[in-house]
């Protein structure tokens, strides 16, 4: 069974996903929706046909660095309630994402990775830290 990681963001969301035994996550892509969680949903739909056996969502939770609540993880929190109400066969789960942009920005730097395509990866790289965080805690 697949576990999907997301990473929640304003106009961009980064996607991960585990493999059928759910031992290693690979990024799937970052998804630009502007905002538009129906462009969002659509395009989720789609990852979650195309990966069968999505058993568990799992969404990055945005907290300040002590532990509170930020504005951002309100709006993850109503968006949260929106993929429970649509896949109400998967489990969604969330995680604490402080520090996982950090790291991702990190793995970039270290591969010299040019300015320009840190933009469009970034958010792909943090689902996949998420990812990893939630399948270590297991």
């Amino acid at each position: 069974m697949r576990i999907l990681g997301i990473d929640y963001g304003d106009s961009r969301v980064g996607v991960a996903i585990t493999d059928a035994l759910g031992i290693t996550s690979q990024g799937i892509e970052t998804i630009s929706y502007n905002g538009n969680d129906k462009i969002l949903l659509r395009r989720l739909d789609e990852i979650i046909e195309k990966y069968s056996n999505v058993e568990t969502i799992v969404v990055g939770m945005p907290f300040n660095m002590d532990g509170t609540k930020t504005v951002r993880a309100e709006v993850t929190e109503k968006f949260i309630h929106k993929l429970k109400c649509k896949y109400n066969k998967i489990k969604i789960e969330t995680i604490d994402e402080r520090l996982t942009t950090v790291a991702a920005h990190k793995t970039m730097n270290f591969l010299e990775v040019n300015k320009t395509k840190k933009r469009e990866i970034v958010d792909t790289i943090s689902a996949v830290y998420i990812l990893e965080m939630y399948m270590n805690r297991k």
